[in-house]
């Protein structure tokens, strides 16, 4: 199985009642983030049979972005084991759950969500070693066992230098004097 792990894109600061934190949005740069990294991913051709999402309103969101992006048609699935206070063993278990699907897209918060991804890796041992950036995508195959490869991870920081390179390479150059 490939699964992208995708953690929600920019929203501000948290605010300090945990229910109306639930409920933040994406920032304006959280939105220019989803569709930037969604254009990117799908220029790569990615496609995904399912998005799994948190239930927080900033991770819907960043999925629902990046899905329209990529032309993604299925229903958004919500899935508490991707909320913030989740446990590898939740998530673990969403991955049985959803163990016959070739690939799938989880979209969802720090700290816990790099934790997966680096738990993953490193067949449970090393829960630091990804740390991933808001609005940040890693792609990890997964084997089916507790284990998997790291094949990249994209930072909307890297995504826009990369477009902004492009751009500038397909400029004329202006004749100097």
């Amino acid at each position: 199985m490939v699964i992208f792990f995708l953690r929600h894109a920019s929203a501000g600061k948290k605010r300090p009642n945990p229910k109306q934190d639930e409920k933040r949005p994406l920032d304006k740069d959280g939105i220019e983030q989803c569709r930037e990294v969604g254009r990117a991913l799908a220029a790569m051709d990615i496609q995904v049979e399912a998005i799994i999402s948190s239930p927080l309103k900033r991770a819907t969101q960043t999925a629902a972005l990046v899905g329209n992006e990529l032309g993604y048609e299925g229903a958004l699935k919500l899935d508490s084991a991707l909320r913030p206070e989740a446990t590898y063993e939740q998530f673990r278990a969403l991955l049985q759950k959803n163990s016959k699907l070739d690939s799938v897209m989880v979209v969802g918060h720090n700290p816990n969500l790099s934790e997966f991804c680096s738990l993953l890796l490193s067949k449970g041992i090393e829960p630091g070693a990804i740390d991933l950036k808001k609005g940040g995508v890693a792609r990890v195959e997964h084997s089916g066992k507790d284990g998997g490869e790291l094949m990249w991870c994209i930072t909307p920081r890297l995504v826009r230098s990369l477009q902004s390179s492009a751009t500038d390479k397909s400029r004329p150059k202006t004749a100097r004097k």
